[in-house]
């Protein structure tokens, strides 16, 4: 039966696995047993075969990667709950970083994210966020590649040196709102941002394998630093759940998810967030089901969740929450209306009553329909609960399957090298064949009629990109990820750019 057992009240509880794509929540003070909740999870559907995504914001979740150690209290609670073939055992890890210390590099080019996740990420206002539109809406129609933090700087800079005919061409830009971007994207860089940025770029099929036995590979992204920037984080993984949605065919109900998501710290994507970001992110969440994808969120409170996400969570584990203020008690009220009711469980009372390890549970029964909360004992992980050592963190990365591809940057020519090949063209007109002695201006060659008009500066670029558009052409080819078109990066980017409330051009 494909289902995983997560723990036991009156009866055993169990998330099928034909529902596991219709999202979830496990909430929760802080030291309640979340953690656990989310591993017992995570291996589970790894042995359905089931590829996993989650964040590790503690460095306690990469434990699935060793084994466990028996213990006399681990097997009461083992005998307590009649867990079935229970031993202690690792699942397949993959680890990555952003910052490609703890794990394997997860990068993506600048063009992918777009303007208005790169906005969010910058934390711009809007009239920079306007600027940042405009430039990428140039590098788009100009055939640059932006690959890297390098490339933005360069087409940054290019937008301030010819402000005023990208002003007449694309809107109003001001050498202010370039100086802010630049200073923002300073920050970024200094806080390692700039790591995301270039190639080679993250394939979303690296992210759903089966190892050899099928189990699904566990992707453990190491979050402890990048937690530490709220934004990046939340940008980062509304980013990956964006591409799962472009990316990913229509498949309807499957036995089994292709690949579950977990979202931890979830209220970080809500945080300051306007109506229109909540209305797509719900938008998203509702229909990302129909390709397969689960979505399981995690926070303290269940009130960090929008109603219109939470409406959309049908797969639940309440863990203990302590009314000492009048948010907690909101809280608490929240948590027990989300319930369908059970005659036996004061569901408010137990809320605040619920020991570690202990957690009132409601899963998807056949045909959809949830079943009545449980007060339920929650399986422990055959994993370690627990750290792992930097040695075992280096054995687990050293087998891994993708390390090869992702561990050694790419920089191939880009927005950069274009613009700095363009402005060296420009500061040497006769070599380019536009100076006087290629205008027939030699001794004894008669002069022209009339001289020509010189050419603006806009007229230069373009006129240099005309030049070069075999060049240009012939990188758009070679690229994997990004595409040089206009049309293309816009569709590429369509629906990150309607989740955000962007403008589409």
């Amino acid at each position: 039966m494909s289902d995983i057992l997560i723990g036991k009240g009156e009866l055993p509880v169990r998330l099928l696995g034909k529902y596991g794509n219709r999202h979830g929540l496990v909430a929760g003070a802080t030291g309640t047993g979340k953690s656990v909740t989310l591993m017992v999870m995570a291996e589970g559907f790894s042995r359905l075969g089931v590829p996993v995504f989650m964040a590790d914001v503690k460095g306690d979740i990469a434990g699935l990667a060793v084994p466990g150690v028996p213990s006399d209290k681990l097997a009461a609670r083992v005998q307590q709950i009649g867990i079935d073939g229970y031993t202690q055992e690792a699942s397949p890890v993959v680890f990555w970083d952003l910052y490609g210390k703890l794990g394997h590099p997860v990068r993506t080019t600048v063009s992918e994210v777009g303007p208005p996740l790169m906005s969010r990420m910058l934390e711009l206002n809007e009239i920079q966020s306007g600027v940042m539109d405009i430039a990428f809406k140039l590098a788009d129609d100009q055939g640059l590649l932006l690959l890297d933090l390098d490339d933005l700087r360069a087409l940054l800079s290019f937008v301030a040196e010819n402000k005023s005919a990208i002003s007449k061409e694309y809107g109003l830009v001001s050498p202010q709102s370039v100086a802010a971007i630049q200073r923002a994207l300073l920050r970024l860089e200094q806080d390692g941002g700039e790591q995301f940025f270039g190639e080679p770029a993250l394939q979303l099929s690296d992210l759903m394998r089966q190892d050899m036995s099928g189990r699904g590979v566990i992707n453990l992204l190491a979050a402890e630093q990048l937690i530490l920037r709220p934004r990046l984080y939340s940008s980062f993984l509304l980013w990956l759940l964006s591409e799962l949605f472009e990316t990913l065919p229509e498949v309807g109900d499957l036995d089994v998810p292709k690949l579950v998501f977990f979202f931890d710290e979830a209220h970080l994507l809500f945080n300051d967030c306007p109506p229109a970001l909540r209305q797509r992110v719900e938008q998203v969440v509702r229909l990302i089901r129909s390709k397969g994808v689960g979505v399981y969120f995690c926070s303290q409170n269940p009130d960090d969740i929008p109603d219109e996400v939470l409406g959309q969570l049908g797969n639940r584990a309440q863990h203990a929450l302590r009314a000492y203020t009048p948010r907690d008690q909101k809280a608490v009220r929240t948590a027990a209306e989300t319930f369908v009711q059970n005659p036996k469980i004061d569901v408010a009372k137990a809320i605040g009553e619920l020991a570690v390890g202990e957690a009132l549970v409601s899963m998807l029964l056949d045909k959809g329909i949830p079943m009545p909360v449980e007060r339920a004992l929650i399986c422990p992980p055959r994993c370690r609960m627990g750290a792992i050592t930097q040695e075992e963190r280096a054995t687990v990365r050293a087998r891994s399957p993708v390390g090869g591809k992702y561990d050694t940057a790419v920089n191939r020519e880009s927005a950069a090298e274009m613009l700095a090949a363009r402005a060296a063209q420009s500061a040497a007109p006769e070599a380019s064949g536009t100076g006087p002695a290629a205008n027939g201006g030699g001794a004894g060659k008669p002069a022209p009629a009339e001289a020509p008009k010189p050419p603006s500066k806009m007229d230069e670029f373009l006129w240099g990109t005309k030049r070069r558009q075999g060049a240009v052409e012939a990188a758009a080819k070679s690229a994997t990820r990004t595409v040089a078109t206009g049309l293309g990066r816009q569709i590429l980017r369509g629906i990150l750019g309607s989740l955000l409330g962007g403008k589409k051009r």
